[in-house]
């Protein structure tokens, strides 16, 4: 008897031709996405500014300055018997300039320092790789609020101080243009020097400290400069020394002499050095470590 024939073997399946159902499902954003841009980094700069307590202080107490010590100045010349009939009354804002130009100062220094000092800067640059992007939205919206806030301060402390001092010389169109948008113009530019200074130093109280140098220095060690031969010297600095600059922008003339700057001169000049400082910055900050 024979073994029965093996049954034969199915025939193979055949294999699924490629079609709409075989492509893998791809997942679709409902977020739209895009490339970043100046004006995100833009966006996140002005809300830091604006959620941290000490632009509020440090802006706050440079108006308070502005105001108090502007006004008090123009109400002791008010009751004073000094002739102010060759002057105008614009110049008395002076003094509260000087002292709030300390506040511009620590606010343009901790507005990049203060993320080295918390590590914070790390956040910033992953979330913004482009790192000239990071300090170009920085120094945009911190030129933007400094220049607003102290014009409108410095105009209201100017019309106050005119209505003061009646006997004070009527300012002239150039005069209130100098002491108003002048003024903001060249405290803008301080404080973007100190925030060049800061991404360089990347130490909030170091850069703080060299920043007061720069501000008082020159014309503290010209006042004692008594050797002749340092006489040119001593001039550059008084001429050139930040408070001198500030006295010739209210002024139109030079503060010390005929050699200083005068009219817009401290504008300039200040906008060249913090031009030439925050290219500096942008070199330093695109080759160092984070």
């Amino acid at each position: 008897m024979t073994a029965p024939a093996p049954a034969p073997l199915p025939a193979p399946a055949p294999l699924p031709t490629p079609g709409p159902a075989a492509v893998p499902y791809s997942y679709v954003s409902p977020i739209p996405v895009r490339r970043a841009h100046l004006g995100d980094a833009l966006a996140s700069e002005w809300t830091k500014i604006r959620s941290v307590r000490s632009t509020m202080w440090t802006l706050g107490v440079m108006v308070l300055l502005m105001l108090v010590i502007g006004l008090g100045v123009a109400a002791v010349v008010s009751s004073a018997d000094v002739p102010a009939d060759q002057e105008s009354a614009l110049a008395l804002g002076f003094f509260g300039v000087l002292l709030g130009s300390i506040c511009v100062i620590t606010l343009g220094v901790l507005t990049i320092a203060s993320e080295y000092g918390t590590g914070m800067i790390r956040t910033t640059l992953t979330a913004c790789p482009t790192r000239g992007r990071v300090l170009t939205a920085k120094a945009i919206v911190f030129f933007l609020l400094v220049f607003t806030i102290t014009t409108v301060t410095a105009t209201v402390v100017g019309v106050a101080q005119v209505a003061m001092v009646p006997e004070a010389a009527e300012p002239t169109s150039g005069e209130w243009l100098r002491a108003t948008v002048g003024v903001g113009l060249f405290l803008a530019l301080l404080g973007l020097l100190s925030l060049a200074i800061g991404a360089i130093i990347r130490h909030s109280a170091g850069a703080i400290t060299i920043m007061i140098g720069v501000l008082l220095l020159p014309l503290v060690a010209a006042m004692f400069m008594f050797s002749e031969s340092l006489a040119k010297l001593q001039q550059w600095l008084l001429d050139y020394a930040v408070p001198s600059q500030l006295i010739a922008l209210y002024a139109g003339k030079s503060a010390i002499g005929q050699s200083g700057p005068s009219g817009w001169d401290p504008v300039w000049i200040m906008a060249i050095i913090a031009a030439a400082v925050m290219g500096g910055a942008y070199a330093l900050l695109n080759s160092r470590d984070v």
